[in-house]
């Protein structure tokens, strides 16, 4: 009986072919019901000489059986495991490859452009400045003199060396161009500028400025005036309402702003404009002679215009965003809308 037992055992395990099928052969032969185990539990049943000489040949089976049962068992879970690891790492080498993801130009940098290409088309040409400054370009040069209250409009980081801060304008350009090169001059100067102030909805420590500079002969406000509404209706649209107030700057005489309905709130009033429901966009007005003196221009012969546009407010007003901060939060469910 037990050749047969080993014989069919011998049959089955050569005909498996999985873990699954090694657990059913283990039932049938070594399980509570199994055939072995029967023949074990009937050896009580026998005489002591046949019960020892038939319990020590079946014992014999049952560790061969489990022997190879384990054997069998280590060579299917490695080969399994592999197959499995294999699935999961394969490679179809002959399908079409995925492109990594790209990131993108930032909405401040895309309407930069933008601007950029506008007055270039206008004759501009773009110059950049450091951001730097020496507190000569940044103040002296401009007419802000020394202890004067105007000094009180920038609030300055101010370097270790007393000289130098992070420039509070691009407007030191203005000074620094026309010290080395002669009029007639069309130039827009972008770039960064830092003001130790209070941030909200429409300030920033950290923004970004277009400086622009027209000197030649004979030019006036009318100039002044085409130039930036030709400029705002070509970035906006023909029907930008637009708005010129007075205003003062050290370096300008006389001063101007240039408002813009605002887009967030559709003229009605918001927390972005100030419940005004109109947004400063571009300060500007004529080169002040003092800065003219300073560059060693001789005034009876050149006049100009200055502006310096926000970008940031710019890019607001473009995309209608209600808070300044959101361009520097690095939140890419923001940026990724650009």
């Amino acid at each position: 009986m037990l050749d047969r037992v080993k014989q069919n055992f011998l049959n089955d395990i050569e005909k498996s072919k999985d873990l699954k099928t090694l657990e059913n052969i283990y039932k049938k032969y070594l399980g509570r019901k199994g055939e072995l185990t029967k023949i074990l539990r009937s050896l009580k049943d026998l005489s002591e000489k046949e019960r020892k000489e038939k319990g020590k040949l079946a014992n014999n089976l049952r560790q061969e059986i489990e022997e190879v049962i384990k054997a069998k068992s280590k060579k299917f879970f490695i080969k399994s495991r592999h197959v499995s690891v294999m699935q999961k790492n394969w490679i179809d080498v002959t399908a079409p490859g995925k492109l990594p993801a790209q990131g993108h130009l930032h909405p401040i940098t895309l309407v930069q452009q933008e601007i950029e290409e506008i007055f270039q088309s206008m004759g501009f040409s773009i110059i950049n400045g450091p951001e730097v400054e020496t507190e000569h370009y940044n103040f002296d040069a401009l007419n802000v003199p020394k202890n004067h209250p105007a000094r009180d409009l920038w609030d300055t980081f101010w370097l270790k060396d007393i000289d130098l801060l992070l420039r509070t304008h691009t407007s030191p350009m203005q000074a620094r161009y026309m010290e080395k090169n002669n009029p007639p001059l069309r130039i827009i100067v972008p770039g960064r500028c830092f003001r130790h102030e209070a941030t909200d909805a429409s300030h920033e420590t950290t923004f970004h400025q277009i400086e622009g500079l027209m000197i030649g002969q004979n030019i006036s406000m009318a100039n002044l005036k085409g130039v930036l509404e030709g400029f705002m209706k070509r970035f906006y649209g023909p029907q930008v309402k637009l708005r010129w107030q007075p205003s003062y700057f050290p370096f300008t005489e006389p001063g101007l702003e240039l408002l813009m309905g605002c887009s967030v709130c559709g003229g009605k009033g918001c927390s972005t404009c100030g419940q005004s429901g109109w947004m400063e966009v571009i300060p500007c007005g004529m080169v002040h002679p003092n800065v003219f003196k300073s560059a060693g221009y001789v005034l009876e012969r050149w006049q100009g215009f200055a502006f310096g546009m926000g970008l940031d407010r710019i890019a607001m007003m473009k995309h209608k965003i209600d808070d300044i901060r959101l361009f520097y939060s690095n939140d890419l469910r923001f940026l990724n809308q650009f």
